[in-house]
């Protein structure tokens, strides 16, 4: 009760406030407008605005513009390649407040202990990092992962205070031919939040889909999807990640009329990208550019975000709220001058202050040792199934192609971009390779091998040279995951990815430069795909249409089965 009182005596003006904002303009998310006034915030709450306050400690954000901060609605923080306390460092500062994740990454490689991780981490990091709970590890009964997580094994960590709900349902034909398991998982939270992760899907499937309880929808790649979407009552998440670009398909559906309903999402974003555009800014930025109101930009950042996944303590500037708020240089600049996650002032001063916790998933690369005749694609049919990339998307395309058969084997074609890809079982349970041929990358030589590989995350390797893709793929076992390139007997350049082979233990900026390296190597074998890491990753996911790879051979996602060998 003296918390309370504390907090109605500071809004009223009976006390000093703790900290009071004094001298910017505050952005209304209901009516659009920029309203003077000093923000008053008691501990981690907004308690005052729109009046004139004194502090125990002011500070004067004169000439600036205050905005609430941002809620990232969708993301696998292992795909920033670092840990929690380094992807907080990194992009809290840009005015990411709070982050919904789905640890499926790492618990497709070690279980339940990864997502005990990430809950734990969540106690220390300064931004607010909300743990779904990963739905679908593995995502479907087509790949060798590292773990399997049942309902009753969902159930036990069901209760933590970062949680929500239960995070995206990629098995989406699981729901719709109600698979016993996705039923089981669907009913331990009925009436609860579901996230949803339907691709394409439409009509009557789409009807059913919505119907389980799903109530939002990321994977939406146009804005006929989207519009349908939305018509059956989900709440569509804005997506642009390093690959899955799909901000400038959806803008025109984001009006003052939609943003109540929509939100964005990064999903999958690695520090690279987030170094030279940026993260949730970088989309509000771009929004505007396009002609989107900032009204409706900063809405779906925020409010909508908040409203969509029942965080009612957050997404506005105003008494009651959640003390999440950054000071930009102008609502189409957005850039940070300031940032507070929960009252606290995001600075390097906070970030030392943390705690942290040890890192998980050690040693977890288990993969049989490769030589060059572990790449070789033999078969008895030149008609060959390829997979095509779609730069930006993790769509593909179903390709057919003749390749001729010599020696056995169906050797890569770097004139036609006809190259090899491979996924190597990496979790020690069977040592599965499977082979075939992806046209895309532009590689003429050499090799890249990457342990980040959604969503069982095994060995993914493309090459032109089956020499080079045994020397890249041996190295992650070296190096305990991470991603390689190599070319003429050589490495050109890596990255170690130790803790759960997803995620670095340097700090972001080293991460980064590191990038810019590996980028460099790639573009040198011929490469063409400005993020041809996650490209790869991507290519092995068999719940994203239409042709996809896994350590059991190539999936026709359209038809959910293997295709025959």
């Amino acid at each position: 009760m003296a918390e309370l009182e504390t907090k109605i005596a500071q809004g009223r003006g009976d006390e000093a406030a703790d900290l009071v904002l004094k001298g910017g303009r505050i952005l209304d998310l209901i009516t659009g407008e920029l309203i003077a006034g000093d923000v008053a915030i008691c501990g981690d709450t907004i308690v005052g605005v729109y009046e004139s306050y004194e502090g125990k400690r002011e500070i004067d954000v004169a000439g600036a513009i205050l905005v609430p901060g941002f809620i990232d609605t969708h993301l696998h923080i292992e795909s920033s390649l670092v840990t929690p306390f380094e992807f907080d460092r990194c992009v809290a500062p840009r005015g990411v407040t709070t982050a919904i994740c789905d640890p499926h990454e790492i618990a497709n490689v070690i279980g339940a202990a990864g997502i005990r991780y990430f809950q734990q981490a969540s106690a220390h990091t300064l931004m607010d990092i909300r743990v779904q709970l990963s739905s679908c590890v593995p995502s479907t009964h087509m790949e060798t992962a590292g773990a399997e997580l049942l309902a009753e094994d969902i159930a036990e960590l069901m209760g933590h205070p970062s949680g929500i709900g239960l995070a995206e349902f990629m098995n989406y034909p699981g729901v719709i031919f109600r698979d016993p398991e996705a039923m089981k998982k669907l009913k331990l939270f009925e009436g609860g939040h579901i996230d949803g992760h339907c691709p394409l899907l439409s009509g009557r499937d789409l009807n059913a889909y919505v119907a389980a309880g799903i109530r939002t929808e990321h994977e939406a790649t146009s804005a006929e999807e989207a519009l349908e979407k939305l018509r059956k009552g989900m709440r569509v998440l804005i997506r642009e990640g390093s690959v899955s670009k799909d901000l400038h398909a959806l803008q025109p559906l984001l009006s003052e009329r939609t943003s109540p309903y929509m939100c964005l999402c990064t999903d999958d974003r690695n520090p690279l990208d987030i170094g030279e555009h940026g993260h949730l800014d970088y989309m509000i930025r771009t929004l505007i550019a396009l002609g989107t109101t900032p009204l409706a930009a900063y809405r779906a950042a925020s409010l909508s975000a908040a409203e969509a996944f029942g965080l009612k303590d957050r997404g506005m500037i105003a008494p009651g709220k959640r003390a999440d708020i950054v000071a930009v240089d102008s609502l189409e600049g957005c850039h940070a001058q300031l940032v507070l996650a929960g009252g606290v002032v995001v600075d390097d001063a906070a970030f030392a202050a943390r705690d942290t916790i040890p890192e998980v998933g050690r040693d977890s690369v288990h993969a049989p040792k490769l030589t060059p005749q572990s790449f070789r694609a033999t078969a008895n049919r030149e008609e060959t199934d390829v997979i095509g990339i779609r730069e930006g998307q993790i769509l593909t395309d179903h390709l057919h192609e003749t390749v001729v058969i010599e020696n056995g084997d169906k050797a890569p074609d770097v004139a036609r971009d006809l190259i090899r890809i491979a996924v190597v079982e990496r979790h020690g349970k069977n040592g599965n390779i499977a082979t075939g041929f992806v046209r895309g990358f532009g590689l003429q030589k050499g090799a890249i091998a990457s342990t980040v590989c959604h969503d069982h995350h095994n060995i993914a390797c493309v090459g032109a040279d089956y020499a080079d893709m045994a020397l890249a793929s041996n190295r992650l076992a070296e190096i305990e995951g991470g991603f390689v390139v190599a070319a003429e007997g050589k490495i050109l350049a890596e990255l170690a990815l130790p803790v759960a082979g997803l995620m670095s233990l340097l700090p972001f900026e080293e991460v980064r430069d590191r990038l810019v390296e590996l980028r460099a190597a790639a573009r040198s074998l011929g490469v063409t795909l400005e993020e041809p890491f996650l490209q790869l990753a991507f290519l092995a996911l068999p719940v994203i249409p239409a042709l996809k790879i896994t350590d059991r051979g190539m999936v026709d996602v359209t038809k959910f089965e293997i295709i025959p060998g």
